[in-house]
């Protein structure tokens, strides 16, 4: 009898280090172990950031609506172009946590420098859209796709439509890669992505708490499977970069120590289409852009110019 009892604890420990997980890690909880991370720089709240969230701020914009596949209400923000009949559309993918009012540096390339029309959605559980997990782009990358129908229906038949999504939402273009595509997709840049939700969280269980990923992850996975409608094993922007028939830029910071440098090229020897790389010398997660901003600049305006 006394081995039963001992069975029934283990699987109930299972049971909560499983749900402290998830609760962790895919619920919308508030993520307190992202702060003082030694991984995540501290340069996000000043330098070009600070100005372009204040550039987003006063901008006119407007907020948007849209149903996703499974009824849930999402917003975006909208940022029209300052040109008259501008057809190109970018669409900006915010990371873990954020939301589309954090991408004021991305809007600010693009609406101001290169004159695009620019779409920032909140990913569900995240900003003002509805959602009670985190997808790690996975039922994103449909969300995403519904954005651009709506772009499509809204705006004609004839509009030019870029991607580009940075941390999580990198890997949530490059999922969005290996689907079928409307013909207005032109091309997609993804910042510092990783492979795959569970190759990312278990390299952060390991980091951060020392500990293998089995049985944990395998039994997290399974509970996020029955919370959320998705395992990590699915959500792979590596797989999905095997179907892309989309020219794509990857971008990552070779001090990149959050999302593991060598992910970018794990994805980039994977993808089917198109492909261009950018490695930043000196870069952590997300400092591309601050750390080598005239050459992200120029590299990205090259690369988007090929097929817009």
């Amino acid at each position: 009898m006394w081995l039963v009892y001992v069975i029934i604890g283990l699987l109930l420990a299972l049971f909560l280090i499983c749900s402290y997980f998830y609760h962790l890690a895919v619920s919308t909880s508030k993520k307190r172990f992202l702060s003082g991370n030694e991984d995540l720089p501290e340069s996000f709240s000043g330098g070009i950031y600070a100005l372009g969230k204040e550039w987003l701020d006063k901008a006119p914009k407007e907020e948007l609506t849209l149903k996703s596949h499974d009824g849930l209400t999402l917003k975006a923000l909208f940022i029209p172009s300052p040109q008259t009949n501008q057809r190109v559309f970018v669409v900006l993918a915010h990371g873990y946590t954020s939301k589309g009012l954090d991408m004021g540096v991305e809007a600010k390339f693009y609406n101001e420098e290169l004159g695009f029309n620019v779409l920032a959605p909140d990913d569900r559980g995240h900003g003002k859209s509805e959602g009670h997990y985190i997808g790690f782009g996975w039922h994103d990358r449909l969300d995403y796709l519904n954005w651009i129908q709506y772009l499509i229906k809204t705006f004609g038949q004839d509009i030019k439509i870029l991607l580009h999504g940075i941390s999580m939402g990198g890997a949530t273009v490059l999922m969005l890669s290996g689907e079928k595509l409307p013909s207005n997709v032109k091309a997609i840049v993804s910042d510092c992505a990783y492979t795959s939700a569970r190759d990312i969280l278990a390299y952060q269980l390991k980091r951060m708490y020392g500990l293998p990923p089995f049985p944990i992850l395998s039994l997290t996975s399974l509970l996020t499977r029955i919370r959320a409608g998705y395992t990590f094993h699915e959500a792979s922007a590596l797989e999905q970069v095997k179907k892309a028939t989309v020219p794509i830029l990857f971008i990552h910071g070779r001090e990149d120590s959050f999302v593991p440098f060598d992910m970018v090229h794990a994805l980039y020897k994977a993808c089917a289409s198109e492909k261009m790389l950018l490695e930043v010398e000196g870069a952590g997660h997300g400092e591309s852009l601050s750390k080598d901003n005239e050459n992200y600049r120029r590299t990205v305006k090259a690369f988007i110019g090929k097929y817009l």
